[in-house]
């Protein structure tokens, strides 16, 4: 089977779409790339709804990747399926107009009127009604919807669920090798001349969106009191000043601004704990972030929030505490640090659970099924 990625997408910062054609290409599918990054991250883009003036600019940067994906595609093979990448919510309208009878693919992995509700920039009123629309044409568009969660699916309007098709966000290749050099360089060390081991190092990276719910680790840092954690805080967005607000000021936290992609998976390897998501909104329920696939798969513990779609895709692979709760995060904490046996059996576990669920041939069955007219099971709705 032929497969073209398709769209503006940039797999530098959003990894999902690579993720997707090595699974396919792990199952044996020819995938060819036509791709012209857009060149606007996720809050750039979101950026737009609180800025309507700056629409333009989005409009002139899509008419000219357009131009230049329409003219690369006339001279590609013909497919058999076409995928279109994450944020792909226009370029899917690209997609059909060119390949009128080819089945497409949509990688729906955020909605745009969710996305907009969960930072806070729309509540209702014509905004949302736009962004609804948005959401409702790039549905259309599409043959089959890829989405992360059961829960997400049954957020999709009716008459687009049984179309639908739950493929977790998995980890890149890059990240295992990651973990695999850490595991390695750990292995190597001497314990003769190396010191004892020094407090749990912990790690978050994001985009301190209201979903990930940075202030609530802060919180929960503060509350342990140097109680051996040092926390490294990568990124930064809207939660920042809170996060910053509720830290301790005793030099426990590092603060990075931003970290090259490329040098991420092996900064967050180095560290004992990857911290998933704490907030409490209701995409925050819906969702298992990437950076707990990532973490596992750069052989880290686990902790995040206990909700249903987290639980159900980590098990007791990771830590899980209630969200929204930093004296449950800080008990969760002193535990791994006091308890190193703990700690080496919850990063075992992580890693066992990321080679054998996360990676790109594991996480893509279900779509290699759909594709191959398998159709997989669809999970009973709870009552």
């Amino acid at each position: 089977m032929r497969v073209l990625v398709f769209g503006t997408y940039d797999t530098s910062s959003h990894p999902r779409v690579g993720i997707i054609a090595d699974g396919l290409r792990s199952h044996g599918m020819d995938v060819e790339e036509c791709n012209v990054p857009l060149g606007l991250d996720t809050a750039g883009r979101v950026a737009m709804l609180a800025q309507p003036w700056r629409v333009p600019l989005l409009l002139l940067r899509l008419a000219d990747r357009w131009w230049r994906l329409a003219r690369t595609a006339r001279k590609m093979p013909r497919p058999d399926v076409i995928l279109v990448g994450y944020l792909g919510h226009f370029d899917v309208r690209l997609a059909r107009l060119l390949f009128r009878r080819t089945p497409i693919v949509l990688d729906h992995l955020i909605s745009a009127s969710d996305t907009a509700k969960d930072r806070r920039l729309s509540s209702g009123g014509l905004k949302q009604v736009l962004l609804r629309a948005i959401d409702a044409g790039a549905l259309k568009a599409a043959t089959v919807v890829v989405v992360d969660t059961e829960e997400h699916r049954l957020a999709l309007p009716e008459a687009d669920q049984e179309r639908a098709v739950v493929v977790p966000v998995g980890a890149p290749g890059y990240w295992f090798e990651a973990g695999a050099a850490a595991a390695a360089a750990r292995e190597a060390a001497d314990p003769a001349t190396d010191p004892a081991p020094g407090p749990l190092s912990v790690v978050f990276y994001g985009l301190f969106t209201p979903l990930q719910g940075a202030p609530v680790i802060t919180e929960a840092l503060a509350a342990l009191d140097g109680a051996g954690v040092e926390l490294t805080m990568i990124g930064r967005g809207q939660d920042s000043e809170a996060a910053r607000s509720a830290a301790p000021t005793d030099g426990s936290v590092r603060w990075l601004d931003w970290v090259p992609a490329a040098e991420l998976p092996a900064l967050v390897a180095g560290h004992d704990v990857c911290l998933g998501i704490f907030g409490t909104g209701p995409k925050a329920l819906r969702v298992v972030p990437n950076k707990v696939f990532q973490g596992a798969a750069a052989g880290c513990a686990l902790i995040t929030s206990d909700t249903e779609p987290q639980r159900r895709e980590l098990g007791d692979a990771a830590v899980l505490v209630p969200p929204g709760d930093p004296a449950a995060l800080a008990a969760a904490l002193r535990k791994l640090a006091e308890d190193r046996g703990e700690l080496d059996r919850m990063k075992q576990a992580a890693r066992a659970a990321a080679e054998d669920r996360f990676g790109p041939a594991a996480v893509v069955q279900p779509l290699v099924l759909q594709l191959s007219g398998e159709r997989p099971p669809v999970p009973p709705r709870n009552p």
